[in-house]
């Protein structure tokens, strides 16, 4: 399955020789939101209904009270543990040298494997707000109305809700957690995924074996899902690698690096990336955004 080594030490499951992996770059790339820092690369994450205190040190992670069976059947995956990302570094740098120092850079970065309910939420929560503040509307949610997981130095953590639980709140209910003009937008995703509508069905009869552009016409049919929030939600729970999500910090990157500065439209960049990177498009856009966001890249 992988290359690297893992055994159980007391209540931890201890994996060694990690390579391509730094738990901070991956978790901190704006991919996800269910997560706190606690120390130098440790940090506690709350994913599909499960609660991890996890570390890295160096080449080896540390999951703390977990089972081995839960770190190699769910975590592996989830932090995409089992790809080979030397393939497709190499393959990157070997396409665009422009790349090469970003890549270089931010070299521990992996695409979570997410769950799709909660990266579709979330991301439309995301709209127009700063990763903190996201955070902390994403936890609000879960504290309000998802299980409680256990405790982990003192503070409580609870699972994300339910899609039927989501599909029962009302637009007030909705506004109560502070989500502003989304309300609606939540409503009606919430509404449509808890009545398990058609077209939102066929995500989980087909996965990602359905056309890309199909899949991205299913996910804009929500009310108040653009391109943009259905690329990521594409990228991070749907396993279409070759989706390029494209927002204001993107498209300012890929302007001074690749256009001279010039401001062009998100199609031209969309086009560029899709001809530049192909099946990997998703992989480049989160180094180039979090390089550019460290760099003031485009700022």
């Amino acid at each position: 399955m992988f290359s690297m080594k893992i055994r159980k030490k007391k209540e931890n499951i201890i994996i060694e020789e990690v390579k391509d992996f730094l738990l901070s770059q991956t978790l901190e790339c704006g991919q996800c939101f269910r997560f706190e820092k606690l120390g130098d690369e440790e940090y506690v994450i709350v994913a599909n209904n499960r609660l991890l205190h996890i570390k890295q040190e160096n080449d080896t992670l540390i999951f703390y009270n977990t089972s081995k069976e839960d770190v190699v059947e769910f975590w592996v995956h989830y932090f995409d543990l089992d790809k080979d990302y030397k393939k497709i570094k190499n393959f990157l740098r070997r396409k665009d040298e422009k790349l090469r120092p970003v890549i270089k850079d931010k070299w521990g970065i992996r695409i979570l494997n997410q769950d799709f309910h909660e990266t579709l939420i979330s991301f439309i929560i995301s709209q127009n707000k700063q990763i903190p503040h996201i955070k902390q509307l994403v936890e609000n949610l879960s504290n309000t109305y998802g299980k409680y997981l256990g405790t982990i130095e003192g503070k409580k953590y609870y699972a994300f809700p339910t899609i039927n639980k989501l599909g029962s709140l009302t637009e007030e209910q909705w506004r109560d957690l502070k989500v502003g003009f989304r309300a609606p937008y939540l409503l009606d995703a919430s509404t449509m995924l808890s009545k398990r509508r058609l077209k939102v069905n066929s995500f989980f009869e087909y996965g990602n074996r359905i056309d890309e552009k199909y899949a991205r016409d299913i996910l804009t049919s929500i009310k108040g899902v653009g391109d943009k929030v259905a690329n990521c939600v594409m990228l991070f729970s749907l396993g279409y690698s070759s989706s390029f999500p494209i927002d204001v910090w993107i498209k300012r990157i890929m302007e001074t690096m690749y256009f001279d500065g010039k401001e062009v439209e998100k199609e031209e960049i969309a086009e560029f990336a899709k001809k530049m990177y192909g099946e990997y498009g998703g992989y480049a856009q989160q180094y180039l955004f979090c390089y550019g966001r460290d760099n003031n890249i485009g700022k």
